[in-house]
């Protein structure tokens, strides 16, 4: 008995070696601090690009005259450039969902926000229609990349506390749509021959004859300084974000923070493609009606309601105002809010002011009225449908390109199919049907959605209720702290029971409870 009591002691001694981590006391919390903070680090320099590409992608609305004056070609013969952008950004979605799984994100996304900084600095220089599309396309192509990393990082990163940080990362975006217009404009000035490319007396022959020189040559330094300074301050800015982006890259313990961060359990649900390709309609309709709304409702409100252009120009400047507002409200909505509640709100938001909009279309009170609440409504709709998404199956980069797919479908066709409509039918507010409709069909089919999400849940924890591997919560680091505790005699079983009643079950404080195991008792022959 003696002979198994030293064999006894010396397995607890390896059991004790073995349990021991690599860091303890203050440097075990020094490390965490250490990861805690890189995980902020890297949550700032997200938000940061996802600025730096708000304002890339709106910078193009108020220097769309100069840029057509630059290629020598009229602003409504130039409208090419945004679909070429559309296509880039679903290509971009699309490589970047699948590289994101196979590559080291940092370097993916600082590589994305490398290249949409060359396209801002070659984007003045481009002297032709066609290198200007491609320029656009090469944006939108890091545009798509940016976009579906960053979103499926933010969730690696926080996992279920993650929706306050997903709001956080479109409201950047927001922010940054919300500020080109003053950078460009207000900074630069760069208006100066809007009037010669809209006027339709417009003498195209003085223009190419002015520019015959640079006609030969496919880049050259543009004669409106303005809108070279614009889109490169704009370049500059995404550059130093793109440094900091690779900065985690090349400290090592990032690469270890990252697997830890990423390293949560992974959740599929049963019907994972299937609440995949739900979301993809979803957001298919809802960010169609989005563009739709912002892109028409200046030239609805004039045309159809009889508005003044000033008092147009204020009804959509409060629609994104409200609506970039509301994504940072948003914000603290999401320390408190689930993402289905907040999804479910943003719903009946949209469908009530859309509803009147068609209702009372020809009155303008309630045109102000319904489109600040329809702008603050749809704000926490993407990200908060992201987040909710993520509490049931995880997302992976494919799984978040195929996501962003539907959106830039719904992006590309739906104000597309709308224009067309109202084209045919000019006495019928055509855009209104569109914003109503699509309300109608998300608040359909989320429910469906949050239905198919629970089901497999339920099933689960019905069937699985006296299986081990539930009953058994803890992970296995959290088992391995105590154990070492145990043994070390810092605390005794009651103070451990006390330490692991806020993160475990009665099962689980049983469990530890028998831990160590009891020396072997001396029997007497």
């Amino acid at each position: 008995m003696e002979s198994r009591g030293s064999q006894a002691k010396a397995v607890g001694q390896r059991l004790l070696q073995a349990y021991i981590p690599q860091k303890t006391g203050l440097q075990a919390v020094s490390s965490g601090q250490r990861g805690s903070v890189l995980r902020w680090f890297i949550t700032v320099v997200l938000n940061a690009a996802f600025l730096g590409m708000g304002v890339s992608a709106a910078v193009l609305g108020p220097t769309f005259p100069d840029l057509a004056r630059n290629v020598n070609r009229n602003v409504s013969s130039l409208s090419e450039i945004f679909v070429g952008r559309a296509l880039g950004y679903l290509c971009g979605s699309v490589v970047g969902g699948v590289l994101f799984d196979c590559m080291n994100h940092f370097l993916l996304l600082g590589l994305s926000n490398l290249l949409t900084s060359a396209g801002l600095y070659l984007t003045p220089f481009c002297k032709t229609a066609v290198l200007l599309t491609a320029m656009m396309s090469v944006t939108g192509i890091s545009f798509g990349v940016l976009d579906t990393g960053g979103n499926v990082l933010i969730l690696n990163l926080w996992g279920d506390k993650g929706a306050p940080h997903m709001q956080a990362l479109h409201f950047s975006f927001a922010l940054g749509a919300f500020l080109a217009p003053l950078l460009a404009k207000l900074a630069w000035g760069t208006s100066a021959s809007t009037q010669n490319h809209t006027d339709p007396g417009f003498d195209r022959s003085a223009l190419n004859r002015s520019s015959e020189a640079t006609s030969d040559s496919l880049f050259a330094v543009p004669e409106d300084m303005n809108l070279l300074w614009a889109y490169a301050s704009t370049g500059t800015y995404v550059l130093v974000v793109s440094v900091f982006l690779f900065a985690p890259f090349f400290n090592q313990s990032s690469r270890q923070k990252k697997s830890t961060a990423s390293g949560q359990e992974a959740r599929r649900a049963k019907y994972h493609w299937a609440l995949l390709c739900l979301l993809f309609i979803f957001f298919f309709f809802y960010v169609g009606a989005e563009v739709t709304y912002g892109s028409f409702i200046f030239s609805f409100a004039t045309t159809h309601v009889g508005m003044e252009e000033s008092e147009a120009a204020g009804l959509n400047s409060i629609f994104w105002g409200t609506f970039a507002a509301c994504r940072g409200l948003a914000i603290f909505f999401a320390t408190f809010l689930k993402p289905g509640t907040m999804i479910v709100l943003c719903n009946i938001g949209s469908l009530v002011s859309s509803f009147f909009l068609v209702l009372f279309d020809k009155s303008p009170l309630c045109l102000w009225i319904a489109t600040s609440v329809y702008g603050a409504s749809m704000a926490a709709t993407f990200p908060s449908g992201i987040a909710w998404i993520e509490q049931y199956t995880s997302i992976t980069g494919k799984s978040a390109a195929f996501i962003l797919v539907g959106a830039a479908l719904g992006l590309m066709a739906t104000p597309a199919l709308s224009g067309i409509l109202q084209g045919h039918y000019p006495d019928l507010p055509i855009i209104l049907y569109t914003c109503l409709g699509s309300a109608v069909f998300t608040t359909v089919l989320f429910p469906v959605m949050y239905k198919l999400a629970t089901l497999p849940l339920d099933y689960k924890q019905k069937k699985g209720s006296n299986s081990e591997g539930q009953k058994f919560l803890l992970s296995s680091s959290e088992l391995n702290k105590e154990a070492k505790l145990r043994w070390e005699g810092w605390g005794n079983s009651e103070d451990s029971v006390k330490n692991h009643q806020s993160r475990g079950t009665e099962r689980e404080i049983g469990l530890l409870t028998e831990w160590p195991p009891k020396k072997p008792v001396r029997t007497k022959r």
